[in-house]
């Protein structure tokens, strides 16, 4: 399994060849609080690095999600959307967030791997 981080506390792994998985790290659903809806991409729809895929909803406040790599969604986490507190319980499990076919695989070089990850946390 290849788990990798963004500035912005998603995660994705790598570790299945035809899609990687997308949701938030823990630190950002502590930070978000409890999540109540979440906005997920369309299936089929393409994004660049960067773009916003989609949007999380807490009883905090609204956050987007930002699309780690460039690629396609291939699936949405329909339990997420019926169950948004599946983020809060499990938001490396359970509560993944979309798959994505990753369309430059060059850029997981640029995202950072666990101990950088938390080296990241300890700055904030």
């Amino acid at each position: 399994m290849t788990i990798k981080f963004t500035n912005d506390h998603e995660w994705i792994n790598t570790a299945d060849a035809g899609a990687a998985v997308v949701g938030i790290t823990p630190h950002a659903q502590d930070a978000l609080g409890d999540v109540v809806f979440v906005d997920l991409p369309e299936v089929g729809k393409t994004f660049s690095q960067g773009d916003v895929a989609g949007v999380v909803e807490s009883v905090k406040a609204a956050a987007d999600l930002f699309m780690p790599v460039t690629g396609e969604v291939v699936e949405v986490n329909e339990a997420l959307r019926a169950d948004p507190s599946l983020a809060n319980s499990d938001p490396t499990g359970a509560g993944w967030f979309f798959k994505v076919k990753v369309a430059d695989a060059s850029q997981f070089d640029a995202l950072m791997d666990e101990p950088a990850y938390q080296d990241l946390l300890k700055t904030l």
